[in-house]
């Protein structure tokens, strides 16, 4: 039996990194705005390669390292609510390695990272080279996180 779950639109995305301080609460490492991270891509393709379905040998490694998601601490899989009071925000290589376990199972730390002070996750430079930059304004995907990121921040 699956259990229900709500969509994690890009702007309940947003509000939780933005929660978060752009921080990945497991280990407390900044972590990068997604809008930023494919902006610097269509801006700077060749040194800074992004494939939409994340192949790894047509994706720079940073897209791994620094893109946040969230992730369940106590797995859906396991009983875990699937609300804001039971995700984080953390890099999508530490999602992918975390998977359906709990923290203590890996060995990772038992007491959430705080949010970096002051890191913002470059989201200021994507809203005003967005709103500057008509070649990124081309792209939908980067504007439907500039939507969430303004919609976000207007919470």
């Amino acid at each position: 039996m699956s259990t229900p779950r709500k969509p994690w639109t890009r702007r309940r995305l947003v509000a939780v990194f933005m929660r978060d301080g752009f921080t990945d609460r497991y280990f407390g490492t900044r972590l990068v705005f997604p809008g930023t991270l494919l902006a610097l891509s269509v801006l700077f393709p060749s040194a800074f390669p992004y494939q939409r379905n994340w192949k790894q040998s047509e994706t720079h490694p940073a897209f791994w390292e620094l893109s946040p998601t969230i992730d369940h601490v106590v797995p859906v899989a396991l009983g875990g609510a699937d609300d804001e009071s039971n995700v984080v925000t953390t890099s999508m290589l530490r999602n992918s390695a975390k998977s359906n376990w709990l923290c203590k199972d890996l060995g990772w730390p038992a007491e959430l990272a705080e949010p970096v002070p002051g890191w913002d996750g470059l989201l200021p430079w994507f809203l005003s080279e967005w709103d500057r930059n008509r070649r990124l304004q081309q792209y939908s995907s980067l504007r439907g996180w500039y939507q969430a990121a303004r919609a976000a921040d207007a919470e």
